[in-house]
């Protein structure tokens, strides 16, 4: 009786929308656009049946991967209204890495047990695709086995039309170099509508849907993303949805989705939007939950970003859908830049501890989803790798204080 109490309130066609996910069929627009309207008991079941659909497509694993963004340079002139990170060459805090540079960020972070570096940076026009291709000679010949995710769409872009080369042939170009994988990001909302008010001068979407698939077809995986919460409508988020799902059943080549929420505080978007800034909890979460229930069983990885969620979140987040905890990072200045207020890093034993708390285990898997290490028990972790800790291989880690002594840690105190 008390189980019937609690799905009572639940509307029979969202009820009957689950249930057509949970079965395994694929939802319609009209049906994307209902679960983002949903609110009280129905969000809670919407949410719940995500989770369900997880359990179905993931089992209890929760997985992540240790890794560090470099963001070679922020020199940029694309002009996109939502960002904070881009600098005009003649601005004072503007940068563009050397590739010595580039290598001690990638000393740094195999010391720190990274599998994968994640590479990307603004459009500089004085770039050309021989800059892009020797960073990926340059950390091969020292990191041979070090993963290299690279690249946005966009980068892609001002690279081929640099190249003078096919679009195919400039990617098989890249990927001998080194080239890894390739992050679905510059997607924001694949409609045209959108895309010419956020970033009139940014590629459109057949571009991006163009440089993505060929990606695909020569063997070069990507991730995909969207990016919401400022001036798209429901209609656009569950377009978007659809696009990817049509894109992944044509080439398979997506390993996860990303839904990554605008952040507002200091970027030219976040001050004219009057429609409010950023999304809400609750809009983070639908768009977790949408996204795993229209994309599967396609796109099995759906990832929060705890960089814009915040740890706490990310955890609901699991409950909602996701499976995989995103990247370590070390550094992200992308977000940052733009107002989040998250932190930078989030060290693989702490991802083991969020996820350990929502009942979840925690996994280390690598940039294409193989399992690199299982914890199930907590007692058999690997110490950390993070600088600036005292370790003790027999005990808990220790930490310094300002005045250089050892700090008991907290669970150790006897009250």
């Amino acid at each position: 009786m008390m189980l019937e109490r609690l799905y009572a309130d639940v509307s029979p066609e969202v009820a009957a929308i689950l249930d057509r996910a949970l079965e395994g069929r694929e939802l319609e627009h009209a049906e994307g656009l209902r679960l983002l309207a949903t609110a009280g008991a129905d969000f809670q079941a919407f949410c719940r049946a995500a989770d369900v659909a997880r359990t179905q497509d993931n089992g209890d694993d929760v997985s992540f991967v240790v890794c560090r963004n470099i963001n070679f340079t922020n020199v940029c002139y694309v002009g996109c209204s939502f960002c904070g990170f881009a600098r005009h060459r003649d601005e004072e805090d503007s940068y563009d890495r050397t590739i010595e540079q580039i290598l001690e960020k990638c000393r740094d972070a195999v010391a720190r047990g990274a599998t994968e570096v994640c590479i990307q940076g603004g459009i500089d026009p004085q770039k050309d695709h021989k800059d892009y291709r020797d960073i990926l000679v340059g950390i091969k010949a020292e990191f041979p086995d070090l993963h290299i995710h690279a690249y946005s769409p966009e980068e892609i872009d001002h690279g081929h039309q640099k190249s003078g080369m096919p679009l195919g042939e400039y990617l098989g170009w890249l990927v001998d170099a080194g080239l890894g994988t390739m992050p679905g990001t510059a997607a924001e909302i694949l409609d045209d509508e959108v895309r010419k008010v956020l970033a009139p001068n940014k590629l459109m979407t057949a571009r991006w849907r163009e440089i993505v698939t060929t990606a695909h077809q020569v063997g070069l995986r990507s991730t995909a993303t969207i990016m919401y919460g400022h001036i798209e409508q429901p209609r656009h988020i569950v377009a978007h949805l659809k696009l990817i799902r049509e894109i992944q059943k044509e080439t398979g080549g997506f390993t996860e989705f990303v839904p990554l929420g605008f952040i507002h505080e200091k970027n030219a978007l976040g001050h004219v939007n009057i429609e409010g800034h950023g999304p809400s909890a609750a809009d983070d979460l639908k768009l977790i939950a949408l996204s795993r229930l229209m994309l599967r069983p396609h796109i099995r990885n759906i990832q929060m970003s705890w960089v814009k969620m915040g740890p706490k979140l990310a955890q609901m987040a699991i409950q909602s859908g996701a499976n995989d905890m995103g990247g370590t990072l070390m550094e992200e200045s992308i977000s940052r830049e733009s107002g989040a207020d998250h932190g930078e890093n989030l060290p693989a034993e702490e991802m083991r501890r969020l996820i350990r708390e929502m009942g979840r285990t925690p996994i280390e898997r690598s940039t294409s989803y193989e399992i690199l290490r299982r914890f199930d028990d907590p007692a058999n972790d690997p110490p950390s790798l993070e600088p600036g800790e005292e370790r003790d291989l027999a005990g808990p880690r220790r930490f310094r204080n300002e005045r250089g002594l050892a700090r008991v840690p907290i669970h150790q105190i006897q009250l």
